[in-house]
């Protein structure tokens, strides 16, 4: 599986580095932990994203039992990571340049 991730979001990585704290999107307020490429496609591959859940792939954990995914397009979703069922995918945002928009440095994960 060729793992493409948005230019977006490679930018964001190599100049911010990967985040991890609270994201705060119009479906609520998550924990969010942001994989490096290396991790996505491990990640992917463990998880069996292209299997179970085919035109996403994941980019983020919650810690929680979530993943966070790109679409094809570059919208993000919220996954449950059991099943990975695509019918219960949550539309967090248009693309990661809005969902980064909501990462809330100064909130620890945990607090």
């Amino acid at each position: 599986m060729t793992i493409e991730l948005p230019p977006s979001y490679l930018a964001y990585v190599a100049e911010s580095g990967l985040f991890e704290g609270i994201v705060v999107t119009a479906k609520g307020e998550h924990d969010i932990i942001l994989w490096s490429a290396d991790e996505v496609a491990s990640g992917n591959r463990e998880l069996g994203v292209e299997l179970y859940a085919p035109g996403f792939v994941a980019f983020a954990g919650n810690g929680g039992g979530e993943v966070f995914a790109f679409d094809k397009i570059g919208a993000v979703f919220m996954l449950p990571m059991i099943g990975l069922e695509p019918e219960a995918a949550i539309q967090v945002a248009s693309d990661f340049l809005a969902l980064a928009k909501g990462f809330r440095p100064e909130a620890a994960l945990g607090e």
